[in-house]
């Protein structure tokens, strides 16, 4: 398997902890507290370790709180490379609700870049032995919108494969860009990135294989939650539906769902199978509590699961 190099512009310490009830004004008591490095593309290479793909994460970090996430990431295992910014590197809380089951997330908008520190995050790939980028996450304040569609250039010209996991503006721009091996919107943000509202499977994949059709993406997954996902790439649309499964956190589900279908692509599996990967670790995610992610068994588990579905060919 070619290494894989994941990148995250804006990560966080992702703290997590249990409250009996949460409500505003009283001191709120937690319990099983946790912090684990967190943003897209950590996420991603954390389960990429977890699966022994060979994974660096790159990311941006700064200030105290900048050298805890170095810390939290040793911790797991994975091989870094920082790339470092004079801000100080955003922590985010989650909230487990016992009485009801909810989960509460408090996610700060992190530091603001300068030029220089952008720049440098682009440098750097332009000089990485890779095979595969994984870019996900929002961008920073103060990156430009076309930061992605710039990255995008950089992978072509290096025949890198680019693995996109973002929304909004800067999503736009990289789709119009072109050179994506993988994208991976949710329904909200590819309806966003469409301009329209998709009401059914058969839109959402029609809609994604245009996209396809025209060279902005090689595939196109959009994970539409317990609903399941759709996958437009050249052979077609496929569909899954999701699994009945306790929901104990949505946190880096979608991240999850990354990591296994690039682990997929990587060692080889058809784009059916590798599909089919991802949505075994998008399911094994929200089996966890908190920010812990999902293990192997989990995803051999769902992976055997899925596999007794039918699929929804278009």
């Amino acid at each position: 398997m070619e290494p894989i190099f994941t990148l995250t512009l804006n990560p966080a310490i992702d703290g997590a902890c249990e409250a009996d009830v949460v409500q505003p004004t009283h001191k709120i008591r937690t319990a099983n507290e946790r912090y684990d490095p967190g943003g897209g593309g950590i996420n991603v290479a954390r389960v990429l370790h977890r699966l022994k793909a060979p994974v660096i994460a790159v990311y941006c970090a700064g200030g105290a709180s900048g050298g805890l996430l170095d810390d939290l990431i040793d911790r797991t295992g994975v091989a870094r490379h920082c790339i470092p910014i004079a801000g100080q590197t955003r922590m985010s809380l989650a909230v487990f609700e016992r009485s009801t089951g909810q989960e509460y997330r408090f996610v700060p908008e992190g530091p603001e870049f300068s030029d220089t520190e952008w720049q440098s995050v682009l440098d750097f790939v332009g000089q990485a032995k890779c095979g595969w980028m994984v870019a996900s996450g929002s961008l920073p304040r103060g990156v430009p919108a076309d930061f992605y569609a710039r990255l995008a250039a950089i992978c072509t010209q290096r025949k890198v494969r680019l693995v996109l996991d973002t929304s909004g503006e800067p999503l736009a721009a990289a789709m119009e860009a072109g050179g994506l091996c993988l994208v991976k919107p949710s329904l909200g943000e590819f309806e966003t990135l469409v301009g329209r509202k998709l009401e059914t499977l058969e839109a959402v994949g029609d809609a994604a294989l245009t996209l396809v059709k025209k060279g902005n993406a090689q595939q196109i997954a959009v994970t539409l939650g317990h609903r399941g996902a759709v996958l437009a790439h050249a052979g077609g649309v496929l569909c899954r539906p999701g699994l009945d499964v306790p929901v104990k956190s949505a946190t880096g589900a979608g991240d999850s769902f990354v990591a296994g279908m690039v682990h997929g692509l990587a060692s080889g599996m058809s784009v059916p199978d590798a599909f089919r990967r991802g949505m075994a670790a998008g399911t094994a995610a929200v089996l966890t509590p908190g920010t812990d992610l999902c293990t192997p068994a989990d995803i051999d588990r769902m992976w055997e699961q899925l596999g007794a579905q039918d699929e929804c060919r278009g």
